[in-house]
């Protein structure tokens, strides 16, 4: 067989495939041939840093032998088993992934995605409070499953709006606030008042779930206040509502914590997760279940499940990653690269180019909001974010582009030495594109 080229590769995979969020007809050739660590690499030898992740997943890098090899051993010895069956390798990621849980937490139902996580943890939520409503914010994104989408906030929800029972809120951004604050005390206060009252309105008995990324990710990596997540758990007390919380994208080492939720005094009843879990070597999501909601299906049957859920290769992933994670400190590598490197670096480039209206972030997850002007905060067009995505590419910088923003976000055992590096090539490309 003679060696692939970079042209064969694209050529056979768009006339073949079906691409995910694309126009068939205009999509954007790229291939990798293969990777380690923070690099990637094509089929003529071009090189890359890898500062998306991919879609934020690869926490712990590209071909980690720990990871791989674990995938390997289980394949030899049980490839597949149906879920219904005990498996040693399920149990035991379920009990690193509770390790990582607030306290009480006590069970995990295994899913094949992030997805597919939310979307059940909707059914738990409904299914313990007998109520149908969820609410979720304008600025997000929750999967492309069908209560999964709709709870999304973003424009992906508008031409899938099969599901029932949702309602949006603002949350918090003070950069484009919705409730005329002019500090992170205002913005915090005025979108509680905001998410309380359209609970009100909506009847608090109707409403099953507040769903709520952790962090926004997709959205713009949107810090949360002081005092927000601690309010809307109040909230959810009050009107005894079931708080979930999105860690998808933010989990398993991102924010420079093993969950985005330990940085904020908020405590949820149940916790989606998936990408970092097993840095996306094969697919898994899950749910991380409270004990009160866990011992509600004791004698009630749970109704749902998934062919693949705790498939034992996805199951050995989990386990391999999370505790090489542990042993390679690399959440303590994702906190310390982020305060010292990634996130003074990045304010250092919103100084010297205008373009940049804010920066925002924390360990290895951070987002650029770039601007025509810093005085009327009008957002780029998307044209100018395609240039520098691919300016950045051509220089060997790989992007995390959404809407008006160009993402950073590296695996989290990126280097410093690799982190001025990208700086450096984000720079360039500023100072040239925009």
């Amino acid at each position: 067989m003679s060696e692939q080229t970079n042209a064969d590769v694209i050529q056979a995979d768009n006339s073949r495939v079906l691409h995910s969020w694309s126009a068939q007809a205009h999509l954007d050739p790229f291939t990798v041939a293969g990777g380690s660590g923070c690099e990637l690499w094509d089929y003529e030898g071009n090189r890359y840093l890898d500062f998306s992740s991919q879609l934020v997943f690869t926490n712990i890098g590209h071909g980690h032998p720990k990871v791989v090899e674990a995938i390997a051993a289980q394949a030899r010895q049980l490839p597949t088993i149906a879920p219904a069956t005990a498996n040693a390798a399920r149990a035991r990621a379920a009990e690193l992934v509770l390790q990582r849980a607030p306290e009480g937490f006590s069970k995990v139902f295994f899913t094949n995605g992030g997805a597919d996580a939310n979307e059940n943890a909707i059914r738990m939520a409904r299914l313990v409070t007998g109520r149908d409503k969820i609410v979720s914010r304008y600025r997000s994104y929750h999967g492309n499953t069908g209560a999964a989408i709709v709870a999304t906030g973003d424009w992906r929800r508008i031409d899938n709006e099969y599901a029932r029972g949702h309602v949006h809120v603002f949350g918090p951004y003070l950069y484009r606030t919705q409730f005329w604050a002019t500090s992170l005390e205002e913005e915090s206060e005025r979108a509680l008042q905001h998410l309380e009252a359209v609970i009100q309105a909506e009847g608090p008995s109707t409403v099953a779930a507040i769903l709520l990324e952790t962090i926004p990710g997709t959205a713009g990596i949107m810090m949360p206040p002081p005092g927000y997540l601690p309010g809307v758990g109040a909230i959810a007390d009050k009107y005894d509502l079931v708080l979930i919380l999105d860690e998808v994208m933010a989990g398993f080492g991102r924010t420079g914590q093993w969950l985005a939720l330990d940085a904020f005094d908020v405590r949820p009843d149940l916790i989606t997760f998936a990408k970092g879990s097993n840095s996306g070597y094969v697919p898994v999501g899950g749910v991380m279940v409270d004990g009160p909601i866990a011992s509600a299906f004791d004698e009630r049957v749970f109704p749902g499940g998934l062919t693949y859920s705790g498939h034992p290769l996805a199951a050995a992933s989990i386990v391999a990653n999370l505790e090489a994670m542990a042993d390679e400190d690399v959440v303590g590598n994702a906190d310390r690269i982020g305060r010292d490197s990634l996130g003074p670096g990045l304010h250092a480039l919103a100084e010297k180019h205008e373009v940049i209206g804010e920066v925002r972030g924390t360990g290895v997850f951070w987002a650029l909001e770039l601007v025509t002007s810093r005085e009327t905060r009008e957002p780029v067009p998307g044209a100018t974010i395609g240039a520098i995505k691919n300016a950045c590419r051509e220089r060997g910088l790989i992007v995390f582009p959404s809407a008006n923003r160009i993402h950073m976000v590296p695996p989290a055992v990126v280097t410093a030495e690799q982190v001025e590096r990208a700086l450096a090539i984000l720079d360039e490309v500023l100072a040239a594109t925009a």
